[in-house]
């Protein structure tokens, strides 16, 4: 249900359904994701979540390393949240990822996306990605320091826990 006056976009996007892709038409607002006729219980899945995660702060310096697109690929090959996920549609959800970024409101709806089909036990998980990309090229930068401050902040997640995540990060990127 949207407010009146709330400010609001309807488009249509494709549903990935496990045989086919189906045209849902969607309403985008600031600080919801809501949606019409998807035969779906949540808009995008917990797999989706992370994925848009990760590519988000891979774009949030406005260029996607190939470092950075590799640990991608890694990380949806190794971690166990993963596992049941289909590999091939990496670069699709990309895609979609990159075309929901380019609108006015983009990120917004990408925050928005991630806190809500995301169960709340995940939300350090998908924090942790985060910084896995983040610190995947070696260098972060300050665009990728505000995405990480943004997720944070819209996960509500304990500056303790950031700090613990972002520690282990810098650990395991360590070079002599």
């Amino acid at each position: 249900m949207v407010r009146r006056g709330a400010h609001a976009l309807r488009r249509t996007v494709y549903a990935d359904l496990p045989c086919w892709r189906v045209p849902v038409t969607v309403l985008w607002r600031a600080d919801t994701f809501m949606k019409a006729a998807l035969p779906m219980e949540q808009p995008i899945s917990h797999h989706e979540a992370l994925v848009f995660a990760m590519v988000t702060m891979s774009a949030a310096d406005r260029t996607m390393t190939d470092a950075e697109l590799r640990r991608i690929g890694e990380i949806v090959r190794i971690v166990p949240i993963f596992h049941d996920f289909d590999e091939e549609r990496l670069v699709t959800l990309a895609e979609t990822c990159g075309e929901i970024l380019q609108d006015d409101d983009g990120l917004d709806t990408i925050l928005d996306l991630i806190r809500t089909c995301l169960p709340e036990h995940l939300y350090e998980t998908a924090y942790a990605l985060a910084v896995e990309i983040a610190a995947a090229d070696l260098r972060i930068q300050q665009e990728e320091l505000r995405f990480l401050a943004m997720l944070r902040d819209r996960l509500g997640l304990e500056k303790l826990i950031v700090s613990a995540i972002e520690r282990g990060a810098q650990a395991r990127h360590r070079r002599l």
